[in-house]
Parts: C-alpha cells; structure tokens; sequence
C-alpha cells in the first residue's frame, strides 16, 4: 500500500498576518522554519521513501529544511501549488470580506481545476512511487481539498482549519485512499490561530 504523510508548509508572515497567499510567492518567517525543524525532527523517527512538494518556496523551503535529516530524493511537482486566489492574493481577512463578501475572487482558480491538478498528482505519486512511504509537502487549500475528498466532505475545505507544518495521512488501500489522521499538531511547539486555515 502506498502511504502519504502530507505536510502544509511553515509560516509566512502573510499565514501570521491573515493574509491570503495563493500563489503569491512568499518565504517562511521565523517561526515557518522553526516548524519545519521540528516536523524534521518528529518525522525522522520513521522510515521514508521519498518526498514530494509544491514548487512555491514556503512549500520547497520546508521540505529542504525536513530532508537535512531524512535525506532523501526531493521531487517537485507542480500539481500540489496552491491555488490562484486571483485579486484577492495578499488581502486580509477584513479586506476580503469588506470588498467581496459573497468569497468569488475575481481571476480565481475553480475549485474544480484544483481538484482536477490535485487528483492527477495524487494518481502520479500512486503510478510513480507504488507501495511507498511519501512525504508530500503543500498548501492549505490543496491540503482542504485532499480531505474533502476523501473523507465524504466530512474534513477539509470550509470544515478543517489547518495549522501551519500540521501532518495528516492518506493510505490507499484496496483501491481508494482513505484518510489515517488530519492536522495533527502535537509535535509543534507553536503556531499562528491566524495561521489556520
């Protein structure tokens, strides 16, 4: 069976400030990489195979600072970057709902291309590394997505709020993947409420 522990990346000083990034490039603050240590440093008790992440730096840089200690092969894939929040990149929360209440960003990503580009690199991961333990490093739409899916809508997108360097996993076992844990957060020593997603 193929195993995936999927990580949200470290905080941002836009996760701390409550600003929406999408596909915004922004780099971990302090405390981001302080998170990522310590995701290194939990995940090293265990054995893995290979590791996976979106290319947006937040997501490279916490999957670099992660394998200091795994050591092990790094693949970039583009299907796990976060999703294109159009016109609202870089607002904050009071800015969003005061320009666009009803939550449609103009220029937005649709849901459904996220869950189509999130699905075919789930099936890359499933194709390209069978019965192995994966290390996916991505983003906290892509993350709410991955949940909704696989938990009948119970978890994820507009349920879960997800902390910055939170695990949670997947297992695909008899032909579907089913969901093991969501945002666990025990091994952080902290993390931003307005960090949550």
């Amino acid at each position: 069976m193929t195993r995936i522990c999927i990580v949200r990346h470290g905080e941002t000083d836009w996760n701390k400030t409550g600003q929406i990034q999408g596909k915004t490039d922004i780099e971990l603050n302090q405390t981001g990489i302080q998170q990522a240590r310590e995701c290194r440093d939990y995940l090293s008790q265990y054995d893995w195979d290979v590791m996976v992440t979106s290319p947006l730096s937040r997501a490279a840089r916490t999957a670099e600072i992660m394998n200091e200690r795994l050591d092990i092969p790094l693949i970039k894939m583009e299907e796990f970057v976060e999703r294109d929040f159009g016109m609202a990149e870089g607002l904050s929360k009071e800015e969003r709902m005061s320009r666009y209440p009803d939550k449609i960003y103009p220029d937005q990503e649709t849901r459904e291309s996220v869950v189509h580009r999130v699905s075919h690199g789930l099936e890359r991961i499933l194709t390209d590394y069978p019965q192995q333990r994966v290390l996916l490093v991505a983003h906290g739409a892509v993350i709410n997505v991955i949940l909704s899916l696989f938990s009948n809508h119970e978890l994820g997108t507009g349920k879960t709020r997800l902390v910055n360097a939170g695990l949670s996993e997947l297992e695909h076992i008899d032909g579907k993947w089913q969901i093991n844990y969501a945002n666990e957060s025990s091994h952080l020593s902290q993390f931003s409420e307005k960090g949550k997603m």
